[in-house]
């Protein structure tokens, strides 16, 4: 229970940091990094929230999560209710709370954090959400009493789940194709298991389906059939595309063709969903050798270069063109891979890659960088050093620079209105498409960004889908009052 403290002593309790695999261990291992709070440990984070009148933590969360709610029934060690009041608006906690980047979201908004370390508000998500897990104690959500309307979900990433669950939520029947054998997107073929464990995937998509949601796997919208087919052929009322960002990006220098250089979605999609980590019981060869290099910085670039190591890597090399203050993964990230022994090349960008006469990749060119004025994004240009080329010998290259929009479903449906980068337009009140009845949320529309980001997305689709089954098409641009 509360010990009744007053707001200038619950601020001053220190954080708790997250227990851990210690880092010699786990750079061999593919098991979960974060060990997770303990009751104790949760419960003391939760006496740190100020349960602020105004809590500005909530307008951070892109779903809009009762957080002062839900971390006063952790601090009364009421864990299910705490669980209870996440689902009302947020239905994968235990992912949310191992992947999502709070600390740029709801953390960065905590007042504590103004002064202090702010409330560790994903660590106790994860943790009522992990109590639930153990004790086999799911609530399913309830599902609306029937409409009688159908919805097609293209994509079973996080915004195409996040969608599914809200429209059952409204008592629409909802049917997920994935083009994949696995359902989950992103969180199972691209996030390693040592940060999401799979089982909890799986978990969090059966109790979908329980709600009612069914899921066709192994089923290609754009060559299966088309979205057009999913409206007229199998009577579909509207159709929501989550396709998110799999077509990876390449650096457009010489070599990048030989055989060992992999671009970071085809390195992880052979490891993770094809379990290439677990060959030769899995057979799915991925080829690793001695030392490996992975252009980039990012949270995908991350999870290549982690990956590396446990698959049995000697040497990790990280080359990314920019400082280390320019990184854009997460600092827990950064710091893990830090503790793990990967080799950071900063200012570092490749410039050919080399093979030999079998076509195998052999090494690769850099160059050293300098930081010039400021480009675009914000950050200081790269800019080459004349003279500073040297090479880097290598058995495996991966490209982990970023992806773009999946082209199969917007280049087989006529009259969808794409922007200049391919992605998808939409009202962002409705997330509606230039054509009437079919919706898109997640990195198809806004280009890769987070999983939480994506969900957020998936929630205010299903409104403006439920509005459209309602009324028949909205009116673009009209606010959603339900």
């Amino acid at each position: 229970m509360s010990r009744d403290l007053k707001p200038v002593e619950r601020m001053k309790i220190p954080r708790h940091p997250m227990p851990a695999q210690d880092p010699l261990a786990r750079r061999k291992n593919f098991q979960e990094v974060a060990l997770g709070y303990t009751a104790e440990m949760a419960m003391e984070e939760a006496e740190r929230c100020l349960q602020c009148k105004k809590p500005y933590c909530i307008d951070g969360c892109p779903v809009g999560i009762d957080i002062p709610e839900f971390i006063k029934r952790v601090r009364d060690g009421e864990f299910d209710k705490a669980l209870q009041v996440i689902k009302r608006t947020n239905t994968l906690p235990a992912i949310c709370g191992r992947v999502c980047p709070q600390e740029d979201q709801c953390e960065s908004t905590c007042i504590v954090g103004k002064k202090y370390k702010p409330v560790a508000i994903g660590r106790l998500e994860r943790f009522v959400a992990d109590v639930e897990l153990q004790q086999g104690t799911a609530k399913i959500p309830v599902r609306g009493e029937r409409s009688g309307f159908r919805v097609a979900i293209v994509g079973s990433g996080p915004s195409g789940l996040s969608c599914a669950a809200e429209l059952a939520r409204y008592g629409h029947d909802v049917t997920i194709f994935e083009a994949l054998h696995k359902p989950g997107g992103v969180l199972v073929y691209g996030i390693p298991e040592f940060r999401l464990p799979k089982d909890i995937v799986r978990y969090e998509i059966e109790n979908l389906q329980k709600m009612g949601v069914e899921i066709r796997c192994n089923f290609v919208v754009g060559k299966t059939a088309t979205v057009e087919d999913l409206v007229e052929e199998l009577g579909y009322d509207a159709v929501f595309l989550g396709t998110g960002a799999g077509l990876p990006y390449f650096m457009g220098i010489p070599g990048e063709n030989f055989i060992g250089v992999y671009s970071a979605n085809e390195y992880l999609t052979r490891i993770n969903l094809m379990k290439g980590y677990k060959f030769p019981a899995y057979d799915t060869p991925v080829q690793v050798g001695k030392t490996v290099a992975v252009v980039g910085s990012g949270n995908v670039a991350m999870d290549c270069l982690r990956t590396a190591l446990r698959l049995g890597a000697d040497h990790v090399i990280c080359l990314y063109r920019r400082t280390r203050n320019e990184s854009p993964a997460r600092l827990e990230e950064l710091e893990h891979a830090e503790e793990e022994g990967i080799d950071f090349h900063w200012l570092t960008a490749p410039v050919e890659v080399m093979g030999n006469d079998e076509g195998f990749v052999t090494s690769v060119r850099v160059i050293k960088m300098e930081l010039g004025e400021p480009d675009a994004s914000g950050r200081r240009r790269p800019v080459p050093i004349d003279g500073s080329e040297y090479e880097i010998s290598l058995d495996t290259l991966v490209i982990a620079i970023g992806q773009g929009p999946n082209p199969l479903v917007t280049h087989s449906t006529p009259g969808l209105e794409l922007n200049r980068r391919g992605n998808i337009v939409v009202d962002e009140t409705t997330m509606m498409t230039s054509i009437p009845g079919v919706f898109a949320g997640g990195d198809i529309v806004t280009g890769a960004a987070t999983v939480i980001l994506a969900m957020g997305a998936g929630k205010v689709a299903a409104r403006g889908i439920h509005e459209y089954l309602q009324k028949g098409s909205p009116t673009p641009g009209t606010p959603d009052h339900n």
